[in-house]
């Protein structure tokens, strides 16, 4: 089974050496520029999408609306991204030990940020890299689940993200 990154968490690229995308700071925040009248009602928060070249050579990388999804909630609705107030990565070249930071501004019903999913597919000179996602929410610390075997059962990631999440929408927690 496939196992999302937590937020925070780094994923590096096999197919481009040294190039690695996190996506961390997930949290409440208003955008810089006002908010859209679309998301009247809802609750905005934003998220950093963080590309590093650890590598040898530069890498030119795009990471523009389209190639970010972000899903809120049990059942996986689509959040409401404001891309007048996000700031992309458009035709960058991230040269060795530099890293290029992506901000995206979303909204949607307060309830459901405790389950935010975030799923990138960066693009490197001019090639789709693989689509990878990380699983967080908000008032979720990064790093709080460690690491485990791939599995199905108790002792799987997703089950320990979801026990985390659950423990952290019952009243009297947190």
């Amino acid at each position: 089974m496939y196992e999302p990154n937590v937020v925070g968490d780094w994923h590096e690229y096999d197919e481009h050496a040294g190039l690695r995308v996190r996506v961390h700071r997930l949290e409440a925040a208003e955008p810089p520029r006002g908010r859209d009248d679309a998301a009247a009602g809802l609750a905005y928060f934003s998220v950093r999408i963080t590309v590093e070249n650890r590598g040898a050579r530069h890498y030119g990388i795009h990471l523009e609306d389209g190639q970010i999804d972000v899903r809120v909630g049990p059942d996986g609705e689509g959040a409401f991204i404001d891309w007048r107030n996000s700031q992309f990565i458009e035709g960058f070249d991230v040269y060795p030990l530099r890293r290029a930071t992506a901000v995206v501004y979303a909204a949607a019903p307060e309830a459901v940020l405790t389950h935010v999913d975030v799923q990138v597919q960066l693009r490197v000179e001019e090639e789709w890299a693989d689509r990878r996602l990380w699983a967080g929410g908000i008032g979720v610390t990064e790093g709080t689940a460690a690491p485990t075997p791939a599995g199905t059962g108790q002792s799987s990631l997703a089950h320990q993200v979801s026990a985390f999440l659950k423990d952290q929408t019952e009243p009297g927690t947190a």
